[in-house]
């Protein structure tokens, strides 16, 4: 049998869940983080560790014996949190924020608890009931028609990320459109997006078979805010149905990644519904800011669409991962999705009187993640979620301010959540190679201070610096010293214009 060495006999019941050692090294736990979130600030926002350093610094195998719990989180503190970028520092302005808040912590400590495998009706009857509830209130608060409930002929969902949202879409519009065409015509099959669309999409269509010649991604323009334009999708869709090809798909953006362009819903379900196509909305960011009014408007049009999705962990205090899905007809889905092995059949779920989320989704096992919501959305109220999302905006806005003051800075494009797109142009007269020269090294000089972190992207050609405000923990203060530093760097880049001409 072998080398076993431990503080145990061969013959004794090894215990993993002592209640008197749980409650104790729980506690000790919760100590860890709740001094964690107290002093965050004062690590490194972006990891400061070079590839390869953990495997250096750890054992090359587990231990034979039983460590201390004591001895484990020394090295937490002295190996794990070195190495980590820390999304939850009130000075990440990078990608879009992961928050955090102590009702979803303690939702999510419920969900581990109960260790639920929800993949049926019988398997955990409050989870599927209380997810249905959930996502039905999260439904009404974005004032989305009935026909997106458990009321009417559709339902919600939540999916781990709006990949498997997508895809799960994608695979019912894909089954919907080959019973007319025949399964042999899937080579026929086209989807559509905008170039701002995340590059998951074509990860996503890949997946589904889609092939990768007939995956559009359909120009934008600075113009136009980066939106997809309904002239440009028609024109695309006309010229594929007079090739012989099969439009089936099309993905829009309420809230892009680079620049949180929004497309407009109406006009462009409108040219897709014409062929017959499935229409989905991704609004994985700025979809969780419909629920304030002055926002709702983005939806407009959202009868006309098939499903939608947004992820509650970007901006509705939830933690990852989160993503919300709502379908207009549930039949859709589960026709494509359904699997009805022997060992799964029970009476409830064969009388069509309960919901299987198995059905819905690409896999089976799921955790009990509707706690999560339901704490947050109890604890703080629909009142208290709206002033978090405005807070979030009107800190942005001043960032945009700031920015807007220094003649040598000046926005790319508008702002319209809390994302800022900004670039240093000192001199109109500069290249733009030169220009994104003087970016790139402003950023890096930024994320090395370990102060700030921020990311970039491209978008029309230009290199763009993004400030995304979002962080639980942010206020305002942090969105000023955050401005201080910016310009700190872009003065010590400015003083050496003359000497970066000459080397450059």
């Amino acid at each position: 049998m072998g080398r076993i060495e431990s503080n145990v006999s061969q013959n004794s019941h090894f215990n993993p869940l002592n209640p008197e050692e749980f409650r104790k090294q729980a506690h000790e736990m919760v100590d860890f983080i709740a001094d964690y979130f107290q002093n965050i600030e004062s690590y490194p926002v972006l990891s400061q560790v070079q590839p390869g350093y953990l495997r250096a610094n750890l054992p090359e195998n587990p231990p034979d014996r039983p460590e201390p719990f004591e001895t484990i989180m020394k090295d937490v503190q002295k190996h794990i949190v070195p190495g980590m970028t820390h999304w939850l520092s009130p000075n990440f302005f990078a990608f879009f924020p992961s928050t955090v808040s102590t009702a979803g912590f303690l939702g999510e400590m419920l969900c581990t608890c109960f260790n639920s495998v929800g993949f049926n009706w019988l398997a955990s009857p409050a989870a599927t009931e209380l997810e249905m509830t959930v996502m039905d209130w999260l439904a009404g608060m974005l004032k989305l028609p009935e026909s997106f409930t458990f009321q009417g002929s559709g339902g919600g969902v939540i999916q781990n990320t709006t990949s498997e949202a997508i895809l799960v879409t994608l695979i019912a519009a894909r089954d919907k459109a080959l019973t007319v065409v025949g399964a042999d015509n899937v080579n026929k099959l086209v989807v559509y997006a905008s170039d701002q669309t995340h590059s998951m999409f074509a990860k996503v269509c890949k997946i589904a078979g889609i092939s990768v010649r007939n995956i559009r991604s359909i120009p934008t323009t600075l113009a136009g805010g980066f939106s997809l334009s309904p002239f440009e999708l028609r024109t695309a869709v006309e010229a594929d149905v007079a090739a012989g090809l099969v439009p089936v798909y099309l993905c829009l953006n309420l809230g892009t990644t680079s620049t949180t362009a929004v497309d407009p819903i109406e006009p462009l379900a409108r040219v897709a519904k014409e062929h017959g196509m499935w229409v989905h909305v991704d609004a994985a960011y700025a979809g969780s800011a419909c629920i304030c009014p002055e926002f709702r408007n983005h939806l407009n049009g959202i009868e006309r669409v098939d499903s939608l999705s947004l992820s509650p962990h970007k901006w509705l205090l939830s933690f990852l991962d989160c993503s919300c899905l709502w379908v207009q007809n549930s039949n859709a889905l589960i026709k494509a999705l359904s699997t009805n092995p022997e060992y799964l059949r029970n009476k409830q779920s064969e009388s069509d009187s309960v919901v299987d989320f198995k059905d819905w989704q690409i896999g089976t096992g799921r955790r009990f993640k509707s706690l999560r919501l339901w704490f947050i959305l109890r604890s703080y109220g629909v009142v208290n979620l709206q002033a978090h999302i405005r807070s979030d905006v009107r800190m942005a806005k001043m960032f945009e301010e700031f920015v807007r003051s220094d003649p040598r800075f000046e926005i790319v494009v508008p702002r319209q959540f809390g994302l800022v797109c900004f670039r240093l142009n000192p001199d109109e007269n500069y290249g733009s190679d030169y220009t994104e020269m003087l970016n790139r090294k402003l950023l890096d000089w930024v994320n090395s201070t370990g102060r700030v972190y921020m990311t970039h992207t491209k978008v029309g050609g230009v290199y763009v610096l993004r400030f995304a405000v979002g962080a639980t923990l942010t206020d305002e203060r942090h969105v000023v010293a955050a401005w201080k530093l910016i310009k700190e760097g872009a003065d010590a880049l400015c003083d050496q214009l003359i000497c970066l001409n000459t080397n450059y």
